[in-house]
């Protein structure tokens, strides 16, 4: 199958538009079909459809940027050193801030190019649709946010492998204890359950009867975020 550099019979220039929407097309249905199972941030689905535009910006511009006669091996190692210097760290960055880095990277390869109108109309693509999606309510259903993160402070002598579950099934939709740790000079344990409840007032009923079961030590319900560091 043939690319579609060779068989539109337009100006490069305009078929890398042309990819660049059609790639935005694919990156969409691809997240919404992915979306039925996965649960994540919205942020997260807005990276996840424009992440694969801005990679085809930079690729097609390369690949206009290289003429014909260039060697295959050439290409792909262009392309990889092009692709090096979107290599970046972000302490706890959210999807969106990566995003809009890897965007603004790839913008200044495309300008560095030469190609300064097609960067313009790429920034201008990259950012009006983010804004767009980001007052769609698409993605809402899926928020991250029902999960939440349940830790539970026992002593050292309470058997904690079915003490709870008769409570957490009254309550919870679904439960997963992820971790077990010592607390106060080993006297104390620490379980931290991965929690998603029944309905959304049933919190204090659920704290007031674990409460009993504990001897009143100390019990939390945060925000689930999967980071073996929060256990």
């Amino acid at each position: 199958m043939d690319s579609l550099f060779n068989l539109l019979s337009l100006d490069t220039a305009i078929v890398c538009l042309i990819v660049i929407g059609i790639t935005f097309v694919i990156g969409l249905a691809y997240t919404l079909i992915a979306s039925i199972k996965l649960r994540a941030s919205k942020s997260f689905f807005i990276t996840s459809i424009l992440m694969p535009m801005i990679v085809a910006s930079v690729i097609s511009m390369v690949s206009l940027f290289l003429d014909s006669t260039t060697t295959g091996a050439v290409r792909i190692a262009t392309i990889a050193v092009a692709l090096g210097l979107i290599r970046f760290r972000s302490a706890n960055g959210r999807a969106e801030e990566l995003l809009l880095l890897f965007g603004g990277v790839a913008l200044g390869l495309i300008a560095g190019l030469g190609y300064v109108v097609i960067a313009l109309i790429v920034a201008l693509l990259v950012s009006g649709l983010y804004v767009a999606l980001s007052y769609l309510r698409i993605f809402d259903f899926k928020r991250i946010s029902e999960e939440k993160m349940l830790k539970i402070t026992i002593p050292e002598d309470l058997d904690y492998n079915e003490a709870f579950d008769s409570i957490l099934q009254t309550y919870l939709k679904s439960y997963e204890l992820i971790g077990i740790k010592t607390t106060g000079m080993g006297s104390l344990f620490r379980l931290s359950y991965k929690v998603e409840l029944l309905t959304k007032d049933s919190e204090k009923a659920l704290i007031d009867e674990l409460r009993i079961k504990n001897s009143n030590l100390e019990i939390s319900l945060l925000p689930y975020v999967a980071d073996s560091s929060s256990l």
